[in-house]
């Protein structure tokens, strides 16, 4: 069973730069795609990034495209998302997980997730 653990969050204000790691133990994950999701407090969890399995594709919803980048490094069973230009609206529980295509389901459980605050 893959355990997912995510790090890297704090508080940062706005303007200023985070990057988060998320770690995998278990099983290999490197055959996965990987998302990058965010919950702000009353509010649903909602997609932020994704990198393919090869980490030659990336996908980022708008409200993070141009200032977010999500990489990976299979060998080290890790992803990573460098955030940039972060605004007050970015204030988070960040968490990253496997999605199954063409389902509202992932592979994974969810980890605990890294919080991210940015102070305006």
């Amino acid at each position: 069973q893959v355990q997912l653990v995510e790090s890297g969050g704090g508080l940062v204000q706005a303007g200023g730069s985070l990057r988060l790691s998320c770690a995998a133990s278990g099983r290999i994950f490197s055959s996965y795609a990987m998302g990058w999701f965010r919950q702000a407090p009353g509010k649903e969890r909602e997609f932020v990034a994704a990198i393919s399995w090869s980490g030659g594709n990336t996908y980022y919803a708008d409200s993070v495209k141009g200032r977010f980048t999500a990489s990976r490094d299979n060998a080290k069973n890790s992803v990573f998302l460098q955030m940039d230009s972060l605004k007050a609206e970015d204030t988070a529980v960040y968490f990253c997980n496997a999605p199954i295509s063409n389902s509202g389901d992932y592979y994974f459980n969810w980890g605990q997730g890294t919080q991210v605050t940015v102070s305006s």
